[in-house]
């Protein structure tokens, strides 16, 4: 195991380029199943989760290579191998099987996902979206069984917003008969680039990005290229970054209309941000005043950078309110912020954090993928060493951190940790 550390206190400057969006690249390599012929996916991040769908998608028979971002994926061979146990409980978005393989198959065996432990995120809309097409969905020691004679088109109504449900639905339905209607559906950039390669794969969909999605079922799906939208979370992540520790850095690879949320807020603080075609500038204000953020849907605040946006907060002058709507138990970076002299406390689904404060450097772990990018961030910030454990999750959607902060003048690296500190971790 490594842990990772940062000494902290010095300003970056310079450029740093944004890998292909982790959201979309654990959708969009299950999607792959549906399509007779090979389909190749460019750009995508060199992050644990891919590497992971890679070994899932050759278990289940598929011929897999992927080299420098690109992934051609050979479905011809594929059987609906149950996965019970072993990768796919280590992956949050392992969830994208049961679509993809129902709407392939007729049938799937999934064991219950993992991933980072953000308090409940229930399957119950995928579930419901997977019985009105007609399949038979059961819970048997801790795998979902799917099965179905056919798969018919049917209007499906979601009773929460589900970027999970939106896609996995969408993989379900386009090799169904007839028409599906998903509504109140999830509008996240991520839904419309997978919806753009299904389309190159032959499927029928309208709609992708609004709240209401039509598809129309066809026949077969066929191989394709395509290449995924830049990580816009990755993007805002290095935006804070900016904001945080920057002397002026220009992020290149990004869709600026897909943070416009953030954009805002950081302008708000005082930051000063100018948004090319394909690239943001970001340099410092003056004096950074407080803000509240409130996490939404898209194109609301992403619950994705309210926990680096956290670290940034500890810079402005005053009190800020973070309240996440989205995933409520998403604070437990707030006690290690808090070892590092941050002045947070937690109310209900609120972190309130004080500052300006000075952070010092501090033994931290991260506890989600998230989390971990708000530990990076204060660890930038602060004075001394900072020491963070738990690196397996910031690896699942980061790819090259440390080489990509070390272009713009970071002092960070990597260490691997002694018998004992890996016992003290266990403990």
């Amino acid at each position: 195991m490594e842990k990772l550390k940062i000494a902290g206190g010095y300003p970056l400057k310079g450029s740093i380029r944004v890998s292909g969006a982790k959201n979309s690249a654990v959708a969009l390599i299950p999607a792959t199943i549906l399509a007779d012929s090979p389909v190749t996916i460019e750009g995508l991040p060199d992050i644990s989760d891919v590497q992971m769908l890679k070994a899932l998608m050759e278990e289940i028979g598929g011929e897999v290579s992927f080299d420098e971002g690109e992934m051609t994926v050979n479905p011809s061979r594929m059987i609906s191998m149950p996965l019970p146990n072993g990768r796919v409980k280590k992956l949050r978005a392992s969830y994208y099987l049961m679509g993809a393989m129902l709407g392939k198959f007729k049938k799937a065996v999934i064991g219950l996902p993992g991933g980072c432990h953000l308090g409940p995120r229930p399957i119950d809309q995928h579930i419901k979206g997977f019985e009105a097409l007609g399949a038979q969905v059961t819970n048997e020691q801790g795998a979902i069984y799917l099965r179905a004679d056919e798969l018919r088109g049917a209007r499906i109504y979601l009773d929460v917003v589900s970027v999970g449900a939106t896609i996995n639905i969408m993989l379900a339905a386009v090799l169904a008969k007839g028409r599906t209607v998903i509504e109140n559906a999830a509008k996240e950039p991520e839904i419309i680039d997978v919806a753009t390669l299904l389309t190159n794969m032959g499927a029928k969909i309208k709609g992708a990005g609004t709240d209401i999605i039509r598809i129309d079922g066809v026949e077969s799906l066929h191989g394709c290229k395509h290449t995924i939208i830049p990580d816009r979370i990755e993007a805002g992540t290095f935006m804070i970054l900016a904001a945080a520790v920057g002397e002026g850095i220009l992020i290149d690879n990004v869709i600026p209309q897909h943070l416009e949320s953030l954009t805002a807020k950081l302008r708000e603080m005082g930051i000063n941000i100018e948004a090319g075609d394909d690239q943001i500038f970001v340099s410092p204000g003056e004096q950074y005043k407080s803000v509240d953020i409130k996490t939404l849907v898209y194109p609301g605040f992403p619950t994705d950078l309210q926990q680096p946006f956290t670290s940034l907060l500890t810079k402005a002058t005053g009190s800020s309110m973070v309240t996440d709507t989205i995933y409520g138990a998403r604070f437990k970076h707030i006690d290690e912020l808090r070892r590092m002299n941050a002045k947070i406390k937690v109310e209900g689904r609120a972190g309130i954090v004080d500052g300006p404060v000075q952070l010092h450097g501090a033994k931290v772990k991260a506890s989600d993928l998230r989390a971990g990018a708000a530990l990076v961030i204060a660890g930038l910030m602060a004075e001394g060493i900072t020491e963070v454990t738990g690196l397996e999750h910031i690896d699942r959607g980061y790819s090259h951190l440390v080489e990509k902060l070390s272009g713009l003048g970071a002092t960070i690296w990597r260490e691997e940790m002694t018998q004992e500190e890996v016992e003290q971790l266990k403990s």
